[in-house]
This record gives structure tokens, sequence and C-alpha cells, in this order.
């Protein structure tokens, strides 16, 4: 297998890892709640990054700002996602969450073939609430997965900035998110958070949807064109589909997973030629 297959292959791992993460977390819900899952993955995956890279090095006056509001936005992002998935099935939150780093690509952009990116994308969010029984989508769960994809919006927003500090970067985006995330899953789920086995998948999910897939992308990232990678990232929402079915029995209705398909194929597109433009 070449550098670039492997690569590949680390990057769609990564993919699915998250996924992976986000469905083990939602099946303990019952018991700490989203907050409380949050909570454990933010703070379990800050403190282990606080040890192994030592963030600090890169705390000076004029990086603060940058850094806090690029964790604000990644803690906003896990809480309202979980808080989402508690509502509506994991592939229909993850399908709408990513609506929000796309919007922010082609709001940039002038270019007339990325109307059909934002028409697929329309459709597709059309299409989600097919299948759901007579009710449709829980509108709580929508409104989450919203905010979800606006903060991941702004995500994408404050990580340009603070790129050039890499590694330590994350760790410190992860630390923020935790100062003001973990505190609301200990209201929630108080000494529940603290049991050995509710700890131990706390461990499980905060490895699956932050260290691994780290480590994955940072390694894929480095081998990869950002237009291939891009393109691999589109498969998010399939994959969270198909996690959310094995792990957790949420099968999509057909026209729920054209619609899965559709987001995912607007994503592709807008990488695709965003990349060659």
């Amino acid at each position: 297998m070449n550098l670039q297959s492997t690569s590949i292959l680390a990057a769609m791992l990564g993919i699915i890892s998250v996924q992976t993460g986000a469905a083990v977390g939602k099946s303990i819900f019952t018991l700490v709640g989203p907050e409380g899952v949050a909570a454990l993955r933010l703070g379990i995956s800050a403190l282990v990054m606080l040890v192994l890279l030592r963030p600090w090095r890169i705390w000076q006056p004029a990086n603060l700002p940058g850094l806090i509001g690029y964790g604000v936005m990644m803690g906003a992002m896990n809480l309202l996602i979980y808080r989402a998935m508690l509502y509506i099935p994991v592939g229909v939150a993850v399908s709408i969450e990513v609506v929000g780093p796309l919007a922010v690509a082609l709001l940039a952009s002038r270019r007339r073939i990325d109307l059909l990116w934002i028409g697929l994308s329309l459709l597709g969010l059309v299409l989600l609430p097919w299948g759901s029984g007579q009710q449709g989508l829980d509108p709580r769960g929508v409104a989450y997965a919203l905010g979800a994809a606006a903060a991941w919006g702004l995500y994408v927003k404050f990580g340009t900035r603070v790129a050039i500090h890499g590694k330590q970067a994350v760790a410190s985006g992860m630390l923020v998110a935790a100062l003001f995330g973990a505190p609301l899953g200990v209201v929630q789920a108080g000494e529940q958070l603290l049991q050995p086995w509710v700890l131990a998948i706390g461990l499980s999910v905060a490895l699956l949807s932050s260290m691994v897939p780290y480590l994955l992308d940072m390694y894929a990232m480095r081998h990869l064109p950002a237009q291939v990678f891009g393109i691999l990232l589109s498969a998010s929402p399939a994959m969270a589909a198909l996690a959310g079915w094995l792990v957790l029995g949420e099968a999509l209705s057909l026209l729920q997973c054209a619609g899965v398909a559709a987001i995912a194929a607007a994503c592709a597109g807008a990488a695709l030629v965003g990349r060659r433009q």
C-alpha cells in the first residue's frame, strides 16, 4: 500500500471513528444526558491533550482571543449536536450539522456552479424529515442541529486564525471547550459521571470522537491534497447514518437516505470544484 492509499485509509478511519463515537455517546444519554456525554468527551480529551501536547507554550496575549473563540465554538458544537441527537437520529443530526461549514465555504464563493451545491444541500434538508412518522422530525432536534451547524461554521472561521499553531491550538481549544462544557455536564449528571463504567464509556467516546480521529486526520492532511481530504470528509453524513443504524438501531427511510446522500454530494462537489478553481 502506497503513501497516498495509507493516507486515504487514515482519513476514512478517522471519519468512522468520529461517527461511531457519537453513536456510542448517545447510548448513555439515559444515564448522564447529552451534557454529561459532552463533559466526558471534552474533559477527558482536554486532560490527555494538556499532558501530551503542553499547549501553554502558545498562550501569549496576542493568541488568546482566537484560541478562546475557537474553543468556545468547539464546545458549543459538541453540546448542541449531542442535544440534537437526543431528539433526532444521529445520521440526520450530522447531515444538518455539516451544512454549517458548507455554507461558510459557499458564501465566500462567487461561482455559478455553487448554486448546484446550494440546491443539493437544500434538497437534502427537505428530504430529511420524510420517514420519521406522522409528526416528522422533532423541531427541538432540528433547532439544536442548526445551532451546531452555525457553531461549526464559526469554528472553521476561528480555526483558520489559529491553525498556524497546529496541535497546540487544538489542545488549547479543547481545554477552553471543557472549561465551560464540563460544568454543564456535572450539573446535569452529578455523581453518575464518576461511576467507573460510565468513565470507561466516556474514555471510549473521547478516544473515538476526539483523540484517535485527530491523530488520523493530522496524518492524512500531511500527505493528501486539501481537495482530496475535503471530498473524503463529505462521507461524514453517510457514516453517521451507518453508525446510528449499527450501534443504536436507527434505521432511516429511503427518502432520508436520499437526503443524506444529497448533502454529502453537495459537500463533495463544493470541495472538488472549490479546489480546482
